[in-house]
Order: structure tokens, then C-alpha cells, then sequence
């Protein structure tokens, strides 16, 4: 590659999520498996009922440990390693994604509305998630610290309200 073309790449947003937001994700995909498990479990009940044989079940059970494993601790951690932000004068840049990345521009001047979020699992841990608004969707920064989001959802603000030309 020349030296004009990567002069002109765009570098990677730069901040990261909060260390606490993976434990977050990882209950949540825990929970997520156990609601799963509910079709080994339906197909373990069928066998009181019928005469199924049991190496399906054991194939099920066997499938869904193996996918619960996976996705608790091997997709969480790579999604939380990928998750990247940031926030520019005119633009806020967000980057996700395991298998297929995704980075997505957020122009100032299109944002309507930054707010942040807590359930209960973040309000547990003492993060919070800053939504931001535009006329199509709505973008998440997912587990920050209380603080930092409250700066981040403000700062955003601001700099939209700059970027608006009817103000």
C-alpha cells in the first residue's frame, strides 16, 4: 500500500468499554443459555411421556453445553475486546462486531437525542449505557462507568447542539 493511500485511512476509535461491562455481557449470556436449555429439557420430559430413545438428548444437552461455553466465554470476551468508540468534533465513531465488524459514523449534525440507560444487572456493577438518537435509528455505547457516561451523553449534546446550523 502507497503511502498517500494510508495516510488516508481513517485510524480506530480508541476507547474502550468498561473491564466490568464483560462480566455484564457474561451473565446475560448466561441467562440466555439457560432459557435454551429449555429444548433438551422439553425433550427430556417427551421421554416420560413417549418412548424416545436418550442418545438425542445426550447429543442436545451435549450441543447446547458446548454452544453455552462458547458463547459465555469465548464470543463475549472477543465482542467486549472489539467494542471501540469514539467521539469526534463533528462525528461520533463506533466499532463492533466478532465475525463481521462494523464501524459506523454518527454525524453530529443527525443526532437528535443522547440519553443513558441502566438495568438492573448495570445499575449493580455502576454503569450505564449512552444511547444516541437520529431520525433513523438509535446507536448504544454499551457499559460505562456512571461517570464517564454521564460526561460522554453530556459532551455529546454539546457538540451537537454546535453542529446544529438552525441554533
Amino acid at each position: 500500500m502507497s503511502t498517500a493511500a494510508s495516510s488516508e485511512l481513517r485510524p480506530l476509535p480508541d476507547q474502550p468499554l468498561a473491564g466490568k461491562t464483560l462480566r455484564v455481557w457474561k451473565i446475560g449470556a448466561a441467562a440466555e443459555s439457560l432459557f435454551l436449555f429449555l429444548l433438551p429439557a422439553g425433550y427430556w420430559g417427551a421421554t416420560f411421556i413417549w418412548e424416545l430413545p436418550m442418545w438425542p438428548l445426550y447429543v442436545i444437552a451435549s450441543f447446547f453445553v458446548l454452544l453455552a461455553v462458547l458463547n459465555i466465554f469465548v464470543i463475549q470476551t472477543l465482542k467486549w475486546r472489539r467494542w471501540r468508540y469514539k467521539v469526534y468534533e463533528n462525528e461520533v465513531e463506533l466499532m463492533r462486531g466478532v465475525f463481521i465488524v462494523e464501524r459506523v459514523i454518527i454525524p453530529m449534525i443527525r443526532v437528535q437525542h443522547v440519553d443513558t440507560r441502566q438495568g438492573p444487572i448495570l445499575r449493580h456493577y455502576k454503569l450505564a449505557s449512552v444511547t444516541v438518537s437520529t431520525a433513523a435509528t438509535i446507536h448504544e455505547i454499551p457499559g460505562l462507568e456512571m461517570e464517564k457516561a454521564d460526561e460522554l451523553r453530556d459532551r455529546i449534546a454539546r457538540l451537537a447542539r454546535e453542529a446544529d446550523p438552525d441554533e
